[in-house]
C-alpha cells in the first residue's frame, strides 16, 4: 500500500531541505571561523536553552521512534507511551543531579566522565560498548524505520531513499559539527510538532472527537497502567525498570548528553533540560494516540492497516490534504535526519576524544576537528554501507535490536548513579559491576534470540526458558539490583579512591576545587600531561537565584503535568 506525493507536497519537501541546507551552511561558517575542538564537538559551549532543549527532545525522536510508538499503539494501545511521559522526569534528573557535575567537570564525553570518577578502563569500556551499540542498533534501526516511511508515504524505494537522506545529513554534519546538528533540530523540532499536531486533531475529527476516539476502542486501550499479567508493559516493569532504562539513555548516554555539554552554562544546559521534559509529553498524543486513531478507523473500515507498523504513515495519507502532506512528510524527515545526525557527530566524538586523543594525547584542536570530520564520513558510509542488509532485516530481528538497550543500561545506570551519590566507590567496583552486567545481559539477549528465533524455541520448562521469557523492563530492574550490589561489594573490600581524585564529582566533594590535571577540558588522568592535551575553556557554573527559582517552579509543573496524564489515562 503506497501514497504518491502531489507536486505541492514536493514544492513542500524540497522547501523544507532548502531551510535545512541554509542553516547548515551559516553553522559552516560559524564553525570554520572556530577551528577548535569545543566549536567543532560542542558548539563552541555557547547554546542556550531553547536550541538544547530542542536538540534533545528531537534527537531523540528518530523514524523509528515514529513507526515505533504508532504501530505499538495501534496494537496494544497508549501503555507503550510511559516511556515518554517518564522521560519528562527523568530530564529533571539529568538538570538538576547530573548536569552540575558533568559541567563542573568540563569533559566532552561521557566516557571522559567516568574516568575521571573511576579509571581508564572504565572509561574504555564506555567508549566500546557506546560505538558498537550506536553502529548495530541506533543506525541500523534508524534506517530500517525510516524505509517505512519512505515506501509507505512518498512512493520511493527504499534504497533512493535512504540513500539521499543519508547523504544529505552526513555532509551537513561533517560541515558544521555539533552546531549545524544542534540548530538544525530546533528547526525540525517545529515542523516535527506541528505536522504531528496536524495528524493528531484531523485523524480525531474523523472519528468525531476524543470522546468518538474513546468509545470506538475498549477502556484498557486508552490506559497507561496495565496489570502484573501484562507481557508487554507490566506496572512493576513500568514503575521499577523504565527509570533504570530512563537513567541510562537520558543522564549518561553521549547522544542525549551532549546537548548540555554544549550549554553556555550550567543554568541554559538545565533549563533546557526542563524545556524537553515539557516536550517529552506530547509525544503520547503526537505519536501514541494517532496510532489508536489509525486502529480506530481501522475497526470502522475507513482505513486499511495491514500491519501495526503502518499506522502513522497509513493515517498520514488518509487525513491530510494536499501540501499539508508534504509538510508532515517533511516533519517525518526531519525526525529521521536529526536521529542519524546525532548518532554521527556523538559517534566522532566518542572516536576522536576518547581514543584517537588518547593514542595520541599531544594532537592539537585542529587535527581533533579533522579526526572528527573523518569519523563522521566514516559513520555516513557504514549507514550507506548497511542499507542493502537492513532492506531485508526482519521485522522480529528489528524488535529484538532495539531490546538491546534494556541490557546495556542497568551497569551503566548503577555506576553513573552510585558514583556521583557516594564517594566510596571505586574503580574496582565499577569495572567489575560493568563486566559482569555485560556478560548477564548478553547471555539473556542470546537466550532471547534462541527462543524467538528458533522454530521450536528452548526446551520447555527449563530455566533456560525461564529467563528468556521475562519481561525485559523486569530483568533491567533485576540486572540494576545486582549491579549495584557488585559495585557496592567489591568497593567496601578494596581500598577507597583517593580523596584529591574526588574533588567536584560526588556529592560529598562537590564544593571542593577540581584539582589541575583531573578536570578540565582535558585532565583524565591526574598527570600533568592529561592536563596538557588541550586548552579549551570548560564553561562556568553561575549562581542565578532568580534562574534557579523560575527553574524549580518549572520542574514542579512538569511534576503536575506528568500526575494529570497519569490520572487521567489510568
Amino acid at each position: 500500500m503506497t501514497g504518491q506525493l502531489e507536486a505541492l507536497d514536493w514544492g513542500m519537501l524540497i522547501g523544507y531541505f532548502v531551510v535545512i541546507a541554509l542553516i547548515a551552511l551559516w553553522a559552516y561558517r560559524q564553525e570554520r571561523a572556530d577551528q577548535t575542538a569545543a566549536g567543532y564537538f560542542l558548539s563552541g559551549r555557547n547554546v542556550g536553552w531553547f536550541v538544547v532543549g530542542a536538540s534533545l527532545f528531537v534527537s531523540n525522536i528518530g523514524s523509528e521512534h515514529l513507526v515505533g510508538l504508532a504501530g505499538t499503539a495501534a496494537d496494544s494501545g497508549v501503555a507503550v507511551g510511559q516511556f515518554e511521559v517518564i522521560a519528562s522526569l527523568v530530564l529533571l534528573l539529568l538538570g538538576w543531579v547530573f548536569v552540575p557535575f558533568y559541567v563542573k567537570s568540563g569533559v566532552f564525553t561521557m566516557p571522559e566522565f567516568l574516568e575521571r570518577r573511576f579509571s581508564p578502563a572504565s572509561r574504555w569500556y564506555l567508549s566500546i560498548v557506546s560505538i558498537v551499540a550506536y553502529v548495530l542498533t541506533k543506525i541500523a534501526v534508524t534506517l530500517y524505520a525510516g524505509g517505512i516511511v519512505f515506501e509507505a508515504l512518498m512512493g520511493v524505494s527504499f534504497w533512493t531513499g535512504a540513500l539521499l537522506t543519508v547523504a544529505f545529513t552526513g555532509v551537513y554534519t561533517i560541515m558544521g559539527g555539533l552546531r549545524a546538528v544542534v540548530y538544525t533540530d530546533a528547526m525540525q523540532m517545529i515542523v516535527l510538532v506541528f505536522g504531528s499536531l496536524l495528524v493528531t486533531v484531523l485523524g480525531l475529527a474523523e472519528l468525531g472527537g476524543w470522546t468518538g476516539l474513546t468509545s470506538a476502542v475498549s477502556e484498557n486501550y486508552m490506559s497507561l497502567w496495565r496489570p502484573l499479567s501484562d507481557p508487554q508493559f507490566p506496572w512493576t516493569g513500568i514503575v521499577f525498570g523504565a527509570p533504570i532504562l530512563g537513567v541510562w539513555y537520558w543522564c549518561t548516554d553521549q547522544v542525549i548528553v551532549q546537548r548540555t555539554l554544549a550549554a553556555r552554562n550550567d543554568d541554559n544546559a538545565r533549563r533546557g533540560t526542563i524545556f524537553a521534559a515539557y516536550l517529552k509529553v506530547l509525544p503520547l498524543f503526537l505519536f501514541v494516540i494517532p496510532g489508536v486513531i489509525a486502529f480506530a478507523l481501522a475497526k470502522q473500515g475507513a482505513l486499511q492497516l495491514e500491519q501495526a507498523d503502518q499506522a502513522l504513515p497509513s493515517l498520514v495519507r488518509f487525513v491530510l490534504p494536499v501540501g499539508i502532506r508534504g509538510l508532515v512528510v517533511a516533519g517525518l524527515l526531519a525526525a529521521l535526519m536529526s536521529s542519524l545526525s546525532s548518532v554521527f557527530n556523538s559517534t566522532s566524538t566518542l572516536v576522536t576524544w576518547d581514543i584517537y586523543r588518547e593514542l595520541r594525547p599531544q594532537a592539537s584542536e585542529r587535527q581533533l576537528v579533522w579526526v572528527g570530520r573523518i569519523a563522521t564520513a566514516a559513520m555516513t558510509g557504514f549507514g550507506l554501507a548497511a542499507i542493502p542488509i537492513i532492506d531485508n532485516i526482519s521485522s522480529t530481528l528489528y524488535v529484538y535490536l532495539q531490546s538491546v538497550q534494556g541490557y546495556i543500561a542497568p551497569p551503566i545506570a548503577a555506576v553513573f548513579l552510585l558514583g556521583i551519590a557516594w564517594h566510596r566507590v571505586n574503580a574496582q567496583g565499577a569495572i567489575t559491576s560493568l563486566l559482569a552486567g555485560a556478560v548477564m545481559g548478553l547471555t539473556r539477549f542470546i537466550l532471547e534470540l534462541m527462543n524467538g528465533l528458533n522454530q521450536d524455541g528452548l526446551p520447555a520448562g527449563t530455566v533456560w526458558e525461564t529467563v528468556a521469557e521475562w519481561n525485559f523492563l523486569h530483568v533491567a530492574a533485576g540486572l540494576f539490583v545486582i549491579c549495584v550490589a557488585i559495585l557496592v561489594g567489591v568497593s567496601l573490600v578494596t581500598p577507597p579512591p583517593p580523596r584529591e581524585r574526588l574533588a567536584g564529582l560526588t556529592y560529598s566533594t562537590a564544593e571542593e576545587p577540581v584539582v589541575a590535571g583531573t578536570a578540565g577540558a582535558g585532565g583524565t588522568t591526574g598527570t600533568e600531561e592529561g592536563a596538557a592535551k588541550t586548552e579549551t575553556e570548560s564553561p562556568q557554573l553561575t549562581e542565578r537565584p532568580g534562574w534557579r527559582r523560575a527553574d524549580v517552579l518549572l520542574s514542579i509543573g512538569v511534576l503536575a503535568l506528568v500526575c494529570i496524564v497519569w490520572l487521567y489515562f489510568s
